[in-house]
């Protein structure tokens, strides 16, 4: 039996709020709407989508004293992940808070996140921490970490592989001092062009975020092509047309089935097609972090078209 890999994850771990307004959105004033909240977070969502391909996973992460704090814990053991977290009992836990149109469109968003930027650098430096990295195969992490815990995660890492997810634009940046040392980025485009720098163009994404010091990395674009590229081609694939229930924990069901699949030995043109896959089920489902049966992934695999070679 081959031999699961082992993937501790470091970052998000929250309270995800998610908004849609019913009608035509009126600034400054009361909309009419619903709101749904989850527990979230982009290194949680993507290591529960690893759990289910295959993968064994631990979490180290932080988050308050608070009723939030108890679904965020109940969240990751029901995921099938170890627990590697902190809990500051004076402290609210992360929440991430979006509104969208009645279209889907995100109109605002409220990031209360302060306490990984406080607290984060220094649960890394725990010798439980340490002890967690040097069991682990590889390493998932995303930007919710400050670059200086980022700099010294790529100095306790010891050459593992570091997979990393983008976040947000304004958050993408902390990730530019240790591009050269990430074995992958998983990105949204306006993700991809903070990386790149000033001096990239739309027509080469690619070429500027190779200039930067990026090796390997993976390009989506909400429901459009998906561009992955390593040192040696650039590569697309182009999802089916679905029906979209709700895309927001796409891109992290994509982070989590790619790196698992790498992890497993594919190359990454094939394990973009793993990716892929999953967030065709995440879009069709309501939660961030939906369950889905080998069954449902293989056929869903079956409809993701091969890769085409990027000029």
């Amino acid at each position: 039996m081959t031999k699961s890999p082992k993937i501790l994850a470091i970052g998000g771990a929250h309270i995800d709020r998610r908004g849609r307004v019913s009608g035509n959105y009126v600034p400054a004033a009361s909309n009419l709407g619903t709101m749904r909240e989850d527990v979230g977070g982009s290194v949680l969502n993507a290591l529960s989508c690893a759990v289910r391909r295959g993968a064994s996973g631990s979490l180290l992460s932080v988050r308050g004293g608070d009723a939030l704090a108890d679904r965020v814990s109940l969240a990751i053991a029901a995921a099938g992940i170890a627990d590697l977290s902190a809990v500051f009992l004076d402290r609210a836990t992360p929440s991430h808070t979006v509104l969208f149109d009645r279209d889907g469109a995100p109109i605002a968003g409220l990031a209360d996140m302060a306490l990984y930027d406080l607290a984060l650098p220094k649960q890394i430096r725990r010798a439980k921490v340490r002890e967690a990295i040097t069991a682990a195969d590889a390493i998932l992490c995303d930007a919710n970490l400050p670059s200086a815990a980022l700099e010294r995660l790529v100095v306790l890492a010891s050459g593992r592989p570091i997979f990393a997810i983008a976040v947000s634009p304004d958050k993408a940046v902390r990730l530019t001092p240790v591009l050269d040392s990430l074995a992958l980025v998983v990105m949204d485009r306006p993700e991809a062009i903070v990386l790149a720098g000033a001096d990239a163009t739309e027509q080469d994404l690619v070429g500027g975020l190779r200039r930067a010091g990026l090796r390997s990395g993976v390009v989506t674009a909400g429901n459009g092509l998906v561009l992955g590229f390593d040192e040696t081609s650039a590569f697309s694939v182009l999802p089916p047309a679905r029906k979209i229930v709700d895309a927001t924990g796409a891109g992290d069901a994509l982070a989590g089935a790619t790196v698992a699949a790498l992890l497993n030995g594919l190359t990454l043109r094939a394990a973009l097609r793993e990716g892929v896959a999953a967030a065709m089920l995440a879009t069709e489902s309501a939660e961030l972090a939906p369950a889905f049966t080998a069954a449902a992934f293989a056929e869903a695999l079956a409809l993701v078209p091969e890769s085409r070679e990027v000029a």
